[in-house]
């Protein structure tokens, strides 16, 4: 997928990550723009406004699968929902998805691509209370 950057406000620390619009996202998925559109209204993916523009979604949340094609990061979604029940806003939960995090050693969407599900939501869950 061709991934890429729109104007960024440097202060939200979202910066560092690549970005794809709903159209890329669509064609790295084999699916029509209006059904990304949906995994965005269900909470399977999410997107943020960088700059103003057209919402964006970060290229890691696709990633290929064993088959060979491509697909969203497995349990991506169950933690988008449970980080927005948390009280965390769509940018919050980008970059808590993309922070590095001494519980897992790694970036939680690093370990949701490693499938390390259980993990992340365990850390996750203590950002409720």
């Amino acid at each position: 997928m061709r991934e890429t950057t729109p104007a960024t406000d440097a202060s939200d620390g979202l910066e560092h990550i690549a970005w794809a619009s709903i159209p890329e996202v669509a064609e790295a998925l084999g699916l029509r723009d209006r059904d990304v559109r949906s995994l965005i209204a269900d909470r399977s993916i999410v997107a943020v406004r960088r700059g103003g523009r057209a919402p964006v979604i970060p290229s890691a949340f696709v990633v290929e699968d064993p088959e060979g094609g491509t697909a969203v990061v497995p349990g991506l979604r169950g933690s988008v929902i449970q980080l927005t029940d948390a009280g965390f806003s769509d940018e919050e939960i980008v970059s808590w998805l993309f922070r590095a995090n001494d519980e897992l050693g790694s970036t939680p969407i690093q370990a949701l691509t490693d499938l390390r599900t259980h993990a992340v939501r365990r850390s996750a869950q203590s950002l409720a209370f």
